[in-house]
């Protein structure tokens, strides 16, 4: 182990989406403001008081795995191996015997296999308990993106798998940026996957009165972050993986350098079950550790891609805690903005897909859009960048995720 002064950088990204289930493309639609979400049409919704979401329509799995391997997993490894694959091949990185132990992966995700666990169980109903497939339990589990990928590539480093709800992608690439900054590995495979559109997962959040239940024939204006008229989050799916690595190690293959991640902040409210704490008081703690770490001034921030669920009590919170963590002045002068607008909240997954819009953010000097905000919350009084995206210099970009159980995370990229 060496001392914790190596720089970690992003080599590689991938990412399946509602907007599209190729980095070109998704980013595409992102910066044009295109919505992804749609009628739910995997399952029959018609009785459901929320029949939207924000579900994948372009990946095919036969890309990637191969079919008789695709019936041992459920929806959401296939996403994560995806989205991994292409981040694995956009890097150039080759794991190989000499340097296997040390790559390393961290892929988790919010709930896991729910569309497959509702199979089963009605397997189990319908013709009792011979009837439950025997890779019921390894085609659910959370860490089965990591596992099935450590098998595919041949990676032995760490394999990994958090769970810490809708901050769990954000976690992971922060997790494993420290494994490769304290010098435990030289390269990570980080993010997060997610499928819950079906019964359980719309049911679920539905009944918790968590999602917008108000635009069932007019989806693509359900998420509308910042908007005095917003009710709810839509439901998103999909999956974001960045490969990391160190500084030197990606220099000494000459590898594509996207940015580097400088700061990562994670705390806890200790508030509430699945409301924010007051003011944002745990979420603007969380932007100032990851700040602290990045050696970074309130007034060096350039854009903020937000939580933005669109939900009441969350983006008002979020907005008290930016005005805290950069001081209201700053903040003012900070665009930011919810891509979630456009895709939902991708549980697990959006700490990943919102990872990747960050470094493409200061990538190509662009900002996405909030879409659908109209009448601006006057509570909600900051830049969100409304309705078209923005050109403008973008050196330090911030991701927020924060999750059920009071969980915060907070990414800062760097161009380099």
């Amino acid at each position: 182990m060496t001392e914790n002064t190596r720089r970690v950088v992003v080599t590689g990204l991938g990412i399946v989406s509602p907007v599209g289930s190729t980095v070109d493309k998704a980013w595409t639609n992102i910066k044009n403001g295109v919505s992804g979400i749609r009628k739910i049409s995997t399952f029959d919704a018609s009785s459901f008081s929320v029949q939207i979401s924000g579900s994948v329509i372009d990946f095919n799995a036969d890309d990637y795995i191969t079919p008789k391997n695709q019936k041992k997993m459920d929806t959401f490894i296939h996403y994560g191996i995806g989205a991994s694959v292409m981040a694995i091949n956009d890097s150039g990185l080759e794991i190989s015997e000499e340097n296997s132990d040390r790559v390393g992966i961290s892929i988790g995700s919010g709930i896991g296999g729910l569309p497959y666990i509702e199979r089963n169980y009605g397997n189990f109903l319908d013709s009792g308990p011979r009837k439950i497939s025997p890779f019921f339990v390894p085609s659910s589990i959370i860490n089965m993106v990591s596992g099935n990928l450590s098998i595919m590539y041949g990676i032995t480093g760490p394999n990994l798998s958090l769970v810490s709800a809708c901050a769990t992608g954000t976690h992971s690439i922060g997790d494993a940026a420290r494994l490769i900054k304290h010098g435990y590995v030289d390269c990570m495979i980080a993010g997060g996957a997610e499928m819950a559109t079906c019964p359980l997962g719309i049911g679920g959040f539905a009944s918790a009165k968590a999602l917008c239940s108000s635009n069932n024939d007019d989806p693509e204006t359900a998420s509308k972050p910042w908007d005095i008229d917003r009710n709810g989050f839509v439901l998103g799916d999909g999956a974001g993986i960045l490969v990391l690595e160190d500084y030197e190690h990606a220099k000494k293959r000459d590898a594509k350098i996207y940015c580097e991640i400088v700061g990562f902040g994670i705390n806890s409210d200790a508030h509430h079950m699945t409301q924010p704490a007051a003011g944002g008081v745990g979420a603007a703690k969380c932007m100032k550790l990851a700040l602290n770490e990045a050696s970074l001034n309130e007034d060096e921030v350039d854009y903020i891609n937000a939580h933005g669920t669109s939900t009441p009590a969350g983006d008002k919170a979020e907005t008290d805690a930016i005005k805290t963590a950069l001081g209201t002045d700053n903040a003012k002068n900070t665009p930011i903005s919810s891509t979630k607008s456009m895709i939902g909240h991708l549980l697990g997954a959006a700490g990943g897909v919102e990872a990747v819009f960050s470094v493409l953010a200061i990538k190509d000097n662009v900002i996405p859009p909030t879409i659908n905000l109209n009448k601006q919350d006057p509570e909600c009084d900051l830049d969100y960048v409304p309705k078209i995206a923005r050109e403008t210099d973008i050196k330090v970009a911030i991701s927020n995720s924060f999750g059920f159980g009071g969980t915060n995370g907070t990414l800062i990229f760097k161009r380099m």
